[in-house]
């Protein structure tokens, strides 16, 4: 499962770096030639989201190495770092572009800007078009795999649809004789960007700090605790976060006249049960306390 995940998210990779090559090499060509400054700056944007995935790359295939003697719990948070620098990449492109925005509002002399030709304005629709269909691209694989890194990355391929959508704006405001709209269409981008990387920096934060797995995962794994046999109560139910996968501790209470063998087998039956179910637990404790009657079910909090 791991190294199909892992071959999925380069198979993805791979494919989003030739095409953010390409897009580069046109809006570049598309800036210089159709006199947009707006498109030279996105071809910057879609060189960014070249390094962007190579560090995707890098967190991904450092996350799926085998635990060793330094990491005996394994590497999935090698992820998480990988996406809190996707997510800090966010963050300050979000603010350059809004940067930019509101240097050419206070000060930027409109009178005397160059008018972008066709060229240009054609380039940033094609650009919305390919960044966009990027992003589910990236999006579907990344929810396939529950990987945070791909998923911040896709979210920087959206970042890059949303720079062209303001390049495409700032271009026919230009042509329409109104180029101011380049700078208050890239303050709107610029907000939605930063929203985004502050909740994908969240959300890994949560994972490399031991918090629970969601309340739903927590009350499915309950069920199947409680469904199995010669189990009476549920003491104790824990949950981790360690990258994308989750560990989980258990404290059952069953019948206290039952002899070591048997409470043994009943918790492996509950290890397994999780685990087989679960393909996201990697690692299932489960503790055995003895009850003097059969008492009724009663979850953990």
């Amino acid at each position: 499962m791991e190294e199909r995940n892992e071959q999925i998210a380069m198979r993805v990779s791979v494919h989003t770096i030739i095409v953010n090559v390409a897009l580069t090499i046109i809006k570049l060509f598309a800036g210089i030639f159709g006199r947009s400054s707006a498109m030279v700056s996105d071809a910057m944007h879609s060189l960014s989201d070249v390094f962007s995935t190579i560090i995707v790359i890098i967190g991904i295939k450092l996350s799926n190495q085998e635990p060793d003697k330094k990491h005996p719990y394994g590497h999935e948070r090698f992820e998480c770092v990988a996406t809190i620098v996707l997510s800090l990449i966010l963050f300050f492109t979000g603010l350059g572009i809004g940067w930019v925005s509101v240097e050419k509002i206070i000060y930027g002399n409109h009178e005397e800007l160059a008018i972008p030709n066709i060229f240009a304005l054609l380039t940033a629709v094609l650009s919305i078009a390919v960044k966009e269909g990027m992003y589910w691209y990236t999006r579907f694989a990344a929810k396939k795999i529950d990987s945070g890194a791909l998923l911040a990355d896709a979210w920087h391929h959206r970042s890059d649809a949303f720079s062209s959508i303001g390049s495409f704006a700032g271009i026919l405001g230009a042509q329409l004789g109104f180029p101011i709209l380049d700078s208050v269409a890239s303050m709107a981008i610029c907000l939605l960007i930063l929203k985004v990387s502050f909740d994908i920096f969240k959300d890994s934060i949560g994972k490399m700090t031991d918090s629970a797995a969601d309340s739903e995962i927590e009350n499915q794994i309950l069920d199947v605790i409680t469904a199995q046999e010669s189990v009476i109560k549920t003491d104790l139910l824990l949950t981790r976060m360690f990258g994308s996968k989750i560990y989980v501790e258990v404290e059952i209470g069953v019948d206290g006249t039952k002899s070591l063998e048997e409470a043994h087998d009943i918790a492996q039956r509950v290890h397994d049960a999780i685990e087989t179910k679960f393909c996201k637990v990697k690692h299932c404790t489960v503790h055995v306390n003895p009850c003097d009657t059969e008492a009724e079910i009663i979850p953990s909090d």
